[in-house]
C-alpha cells in the first residue's frame, strides 16, 4: 500500500495500477530522454571532424570550380591561339608554296636550257667521236700498214734507220755526224758521229730483233717462253758480234759502239729478263740504246762537242780577249782625257760667271749714277782655256 497525500493506495487497485504504469512509462520517457540527449551529445561532438572535413571539401569542390573555370578560359585563350597559329601558318604555307613554284618554274626553264645546252655539246661530241672513229679507222690501217712493214727485215731495218736518223738530226748538229758512212773496211754505218780524240768517231747501227721478241710474248708455256729466250738471247748476241767486228776499227773508230733498239718494250724486255747479254755487250764494247736513252746518249755527245770546240777556240778567245784588253785602256785613256777637259770647262765657266756677275754690279751702278762711290777692283786674272792639241 502507498500513502500519498494521506491517502492511501493498494498495489492491487487499477487507479494505482495506472498510475504506476504512468509513472514509469514518464520515467521511462525521460530516462530515454536523457540518453538521447547524451546521444547527441556525443553524436555531435563525433561529427563535429566530419562537418570540419565536409567544410574543406566544400571548399576544394569551389577551388576546383575555380580552376575549372580558370581551365575553360586557357583553353579558349589556347584554341584562340591555335586558331592565329593556324592561319598564320596557312599564309606562310601558301607563300612558300608560291616561292617553290617559282623557284620550280625557273628551276624547269634552267634545266631545259641546259638540257638543250647539253644536248647541243652531247651533239658537237658525238661528231667528234665520229671523227675520232674515222681516225681510228685510218690509224687502224697504218697500223696494218706498219705490221707489215715490220713483217720484213728490210723495211724493219729501214723503220729503225728512219727513226735514228730522226733522234740524231734533232739532238747534233748537222757538221758533228754523217749518215750511212762507209768505212774504210768496206762497211756502211747507219750513223758516225764525229767526236773528238779521245775517244774518237763512234759508229751507231740500228738492229732490230722482232721476231724473236714476238715469239717471247707469244709463249704460252715454259717450253715455248724458254726456247723463244733463246732466240731473242741468240739474235742479240749476234747482232752485238757483228757491230763488235764490224764497226770498231783501230785508228779510225773509238773503241767502242752503239746498237740502237727502236723499240723501248724491246729494250725493257733485255735489261729486265736478259742482264747477261747486256753484260756481254759492255763486254765486246758494244752499248744497247733506246729512243729515249739514245736522245739522252747524244745530248751527253753534244755536250762534249761544244767542249771541244771551245778547246780549239781558246787561242782565238784569248787573241781576242787581249784586243779586247788593249781596247778597254784606251778606252780609259780617252775617258780621262775627256774629264780633263770637263773639269777644265767648269772652271772656266765658273770665272766667266764670276767676271759676269761684277760686269752686272758696274752697270747698276752706272745707272744710278754712282760715279764717286766706285771703287778700284782688284785686276781679276783671266786665265787662258788650254787647246787641245
Amino acid at each position: 500500500m502507498i500513502e500519498i497525500g494521506g491517502e492511501s493506495y493498494g498495489f492491487g487497485d487499477p487507479l494505482t495500477l495506472a498510475a504506476l504504469s504512468g509513472a514509469a512509462v514518464v520515467l521511462l520517457i525521460l530516462i530515454l530522454l536523457i540518453m538521447a540527449v547524451r546521444a547527441a551529445g556525443r553524436s555531435a561532438r563525433l561529427a563535429e571532424p566530419l562537418a570540419y572535413q565536409v567544410g574543406q571539401l566544400g571548399q576544394r569542390v569551389q577551388g576546383l570550380s575555380d580552376g575549372q573555370h580558370q581551365l575553360a578560359g586557357g583553353l579558349n585563350h589556347v584554341s584562340e591561339a591555335q586558331a592565329a597559329a593556324q592561319s598564320h601558318l596557312l599564309q606562310l604555307m601558301e607563300k612558300r608554296l608560291a616561292q617553290v613554284s617559282n623557284s620550280m618554274s625557273e628551276n624547269l626553264q634552267g634545266t631545259s636550257r641546259r638540257t638543250a645546252q647539253s644536248l647541243g655539246e652531247l651533239q658537237q661530241r658525238l661528231q667528234a667521236i665520229d671523227k675520232a672513229q674515222d681516225n681510228i679507222t685510218k690509224l687502224s690501217g697504218d697500223v696494218l700498214s706498219l705490221q707489215d712493214i715490220l713483217s720484213n727485215k728490210q723495211t724493219r731495218g729501214a723503220f729503225g734507220e728512219i727513226q735514228l736518223t730522226d733522234i740524231v738530226t734533232k739532238a747534233l748538229p748537222s757538221d758533228s755526224y754523217s749518215l750511212q758512212h762507209t768505212l774504210s773496211n768496206g762497211k756502211r754505218a747507219d750513223c758516225l758521229i764525229h767526236l773528238p780524240n779521245p775517244p774518237g768517231p763512234i759508229c751507231v747501227d740500228s738492229k732490230f730483233p722482232l721476231e724473236a721478241y714476238e715469239a717471247l710474248r707469244r709463249a704460252a708455256t715454259d717450253a715455248e717462253a724458254a726456247e723463244a729466250g733463246r732466240f731473242l738471247r741468240n739474235s742479240v748476241r749476234k747482232h752485238i758480234k757483228d757491230i763488235s767486228d764490224r764497226y770498231i776499227l783501230d785508228g779510225e773508230t773509238a773503241d767502242g759502239a752503239l746498237m740502237f733498239l727502236p723499240s723501248e718494250a724491246v729494250y725493257a724486255e733485255l735489261h729486265a729478263n736478259f742482264p747477261d747479254v747486256v753484260r756481254e755487250g759492255f763486254a765486246a764494247r758494244v752499248w744497247i740504246v733506246s729512243p729515249t736513252t739514245c736522245m739522252a746518249t747524244l745530248n751527253t755527245m753534244r755536250a762534249i762537242l761544244k767542249d771541244a770546240r771551245m778547246r780549239e777556240q781558246a787561242g782565238a778567245i784569248r787573241r781576242e780577249l787581249g784586243l779586247l784588253f788593249a781596247d778597254v785602256e784606251r778606252l780609259g785613256g780617252r775617258v780621262e782625257n775627256l774629264d780633263r777637259h770637263f773639269n777644265q770647262a767648269a772652271k772656266d765657266l765658273s770665272e766667266i760667271k764670276i767676271s759676269a756677275d761684277k760686269a752686272g754690279r758696274r752697270a747698276r751702278r752706272l745707272d744710278n749714277f754712282d760715279f764717286e762711290e766706285l771703287a778700284p777692283e782688284s785686276e781679276s786674272v783671266i786665265l787662258p782655256m788650254e787647246r787641245e792639241s
